[in-house]
């Protein structure tokens, strides 16, 4: 890999507001990342949940990449995107959506999609509640970690 293939590749990261990339093969490794240690947490890569892609199939993202809801208030709270990606919230634009504001959703619920690298990968509720808020519109880009639904915990 020359330099003309590193500007290119960085060209891309923040075209597609990508903050890390990395790239090994037999003898060659690379690791790109963008912005300062303040802004944003760290990941830990050995302890991060791994995804499997099987060529020409679907790859859900619903058991162990979706990251637990975070706490928001006393009975509040949030399912996060496990991944960057596009979100969705029905499995094709003529759809309806997985779910609305007031749903009553339960672990296996699945709430909406996040496309990423063309592998629709279906999110799940991971908990029991009520939707009270939708924070992401459709076919927007989300980033690791960002909140995408409230749900007032039963």
């Amino acid at each position: 890999m020359d330099l003309k293939d590193i500007k290119a590749i960085i060209d891309l990261m923040k075209k597609n507001s990508i903050s890390e990339f990395e790239l090994e093969r037999q003898d060659f490794k690379i690791r790109l990342k963008r912005g300062s240690a303040a802004s944003g947490p760290a990941v830990n890569y050995d302890e991060a949940p791994v995804q499997t892609f099987i060529p020409g199939g679907t790859a859900s993202a619903s058991g162990t990449l979706t990251t637990p809801p975070a706490a928001t208030g006393a009975s509040e709270l949030e399912i996060k995107a496990p991944m960057i990606g596009t979100f969705y919230r029905a499995p094709s634009p003529e759809a309806a959506n997985y779910i609305e504001v007031g749903s009553e959703v339960n672990p296996d619920t699945v709430v909406c999609i996040i496309e990423a690298m063309k592998v629709m990968n279906e999110i799940k509720a991971e908990v029991k509640g009520i939707i009270s808020q939708i924070l992401v519109e459709n076919a927007k880009p989300v980033e690791f970690g960002q909140p995408m639904f409230k749900i007032r915990a039963m």
